[in-house]
């Protein structure tokens, strides 16, 4: 579904990503786990054309979307929930639900698609008219979350969510994710709790120093010693 061959990326004249391979099978979750610094965010910026490769390609359903602006990579398919959330805090919740169904105009899709959200987090149905900027942060997780469901993605691309979230909260975010599989959707994961991310993960890699090191499924992965050692903290 989603091909990622040989990519090389970076910032200025610092490269970040050598030579990054991987893919992304249709209707199952795909984490991407390493270290901070090891290229993961930047993976994600290339997938949404926010940074541009210098080699490589990158492929949905056979298409080339190398290069592409950010709106033109959301209306074929890819939408990104990125790190830190990034809301937007003086709107209302509606308003960045809304904002999330901003490219399409299928009314009757969207509504569908609100009703389904609502269901996912019901606890934003209690504050559709606040500011996003007043909500926990679990609350801001959600909405990112929602807000990236309004777009009707193919794939959805999660960068970072359990990040400064207390268990509890992480747990459930972790929950949705697999409703969200469910439903049919797929779901590239970078994230740093590598237990969780392994445990409900259909593929895994392991990221370092901007290559993929090690591949093979979640369940694989997680008993694999390098990867214990390295990043489950066992």
């Amino acid at each position: 579904m989603l091909e990622v061959k040989d990519i090389y990326a970076g910032y200025s004249s610092t490269e970040v990503l050598h030579g990054v391979t991987f893919s992304v099978k249709e209707g199952h979750v795909t984490t991407l786990i390493g270290a901070n610094g090891a290229g993961k965010t930047t993976i994600m910026n290339c997938l949404m054309g926010v940074v541009k490769p210098t080699a490589g390609e990158i492929t949905l359903n056979g298409e080339t979307i190398t290069g592409l602006k950010p709106n033109a990579i959301v209306n074929k398919g890819l939408t990104l929930i990125p790190e830190g959330r990034h809301i937007f805090p003086q709107m209302t919740v509606m308003e960045n639900f809304d904002m999330g169904a901003y490219l399409r105009n299928d009314k009757k899709g969207v509504k569908e698609d609100y009703e389904w959200v609502m269901q996912l987090f019901p606890a934003l149905k209690e504050r559709l008219n606040q500011l996003a900027g007043t909500l926990s942060g679990g609350e801001q997780q959600m909405l990112a979350f929602g807000r990236a469901l309004m777009a009707r993605p193919s794939i959805l691309l999660m960068d970072e969510p359990s990040m400064g979230l207390a268990p509890i909260i992480v747990e459930n975010i972790f929950n949705i994710i697999l409703k969200v599989k469910e439903m049919g959707k797929t779901v590239l994961l970078v994230e740093q709790n590598a237990v969780l991310a392994l445990e409900i993960a259909d593929e895994a890699y392991v990221v370092e120093l901007g290559t993929i090191v090690l591949s093979g499924r979640g369940s694989e992965l997680a008993e694999n010693p390098q990867v214990v050692s390295a990043y489950l903290g066992l």
